[in-house]
């Protein structure tokens, strides 16, 4: 049974990752057709589909609209009982369907032609009514559906999703679509606070420690103390940073000395602190970090010490 089981799944796979590499011969002068008509829209790019189809295309327009192309998502069926006034003048349309025969697609196609809309049609069968009713084909054609009965779309959702992803990634290139465009797009969650979240919006809630380089061992632990933030910048009495110094640094300096009374921070501190500027990415600090396996950065500013940056900040914005 267990065998049975594992072939099934493993015959799967290999019946999907043929459908997508079969799509590799339809990317031609047709499909770049298409990314320049969609590219050249002043409107947005409406997707249609039935089914299954339906469901692949709202998850295209997501992609599309979280990658700088404006898309929206028309059922077909509803398209047909009032949704098709979404479909604006310099819109493009274009309609999933594997069969390109269903009957919700046959009424769907002639209005989008009186529209006089640009329709292009992703579909698996090039003799269908879809096919040749679109101005421009996206073939999604498949050999076979996963499905034991061939039946179940598994293979052509697959290439339908594949074929979506491409057209996001050409437009994307076309429109010169950047990391920092990605953050305005997505600034939720950890993954929008890695691409937009710098260290001065976490610095700036923090703690300021500070002491002059000729303070006191008392004066170093009550500011580290009340802090709270595991250490503390040095200044000169100028107010140029001249190191730092850590619980860590404290602890040594005590196995290491008998008398006590004299020491002051010039005497403790570890110079040359690694810093930081505040409109430094998180995740950039997170990897200087890393890289010098320390837990905390001074934030530095035209040569002003400015305040600290805590491994902990990174762990309490899902950066880490």
């Amino acid at each position: 049974m267990k065998a049975n089981i594992a072939a099934t799944a493993l015959r799967t796979i290999q019946l999907e990752a043929q459908s997508i590499s079969g799509l590799a011969p339809f990317i031609n002068e047709t499909f770049e057709k298409a990314i320049a008509t969609i590219h050249a829209s002043k409107g947005r790019l409406v997707i249609s589909g039935i089914g299954k189809s339906a469901i692949v295309a709202q998850k295209i327009v997501a992609t599309l609209n979280s990658t700088g192309t404006p898309a929206l998502f028309m059922h077909a069926a509803d398209a047909i009982h009032g949704d098709l006034g979404m479909v604006q003048d310099e819109d493009v349309v274009m309609i999933i369907s594997k069969s390109g025969e269903s009957p919700e697609i046959k009424v769907l196609v002639p209005l989008i032609r009186n529209f006089g809309n640009a329709l292009i049609g992703m579909v698996g069968n090039r003799e269908s009514f879809l096919a040749k009713e679109s101005d421009i084909l996206l073939d999604t054609t498949v050999e076979q559906e996963a499905c034991p009965n061939n039946l179940a779309p598994t293979s052509s959702t697959t290439a339908q999703m594949v074929m979506g992803d491409v057209i996001a990634v050409c437009l994307m290139e076309l429109n010169g679509f950047n990391g920092r465009d990605f953050a305005k797009y997505h600034p939720g969650g950890n993954l929008g606070k890695r691409l937009y979240l710098r260290v001065g919006d976490l610095s700036k809630a923090n703690e300021v420690p500070q002491v002059a380089i000729n303070a006191s061992l008392k004066e170093v632990i009550v500011e580290i103390t009340q802090k709270r933030l595991g250490l503390t910048a040095v200044l000169t009495q100028e107010g140029q940073l001249q190191g730092i110094i850590t619980d860590g640094d404290l602890r040594r300096m005590l196995e290491k000395s008998s008398s006590i009374d004299q020491i002051t921070a010039a005497d403790i501190l570890s110079p040359n602190p690694k810093t930081i500027t505040p409109d430094t990415l998180a995740v950039e600090a997170l990897e200087l970090m890393r890289k010098n396996d320390i837990s905390a950065l001074l934030v530095v500013e035209d040569q002003r010490y400015l305040g600290v940056l805590h491994l902990h900040d990174l762990v309490r914005e899902g950066i880490v």
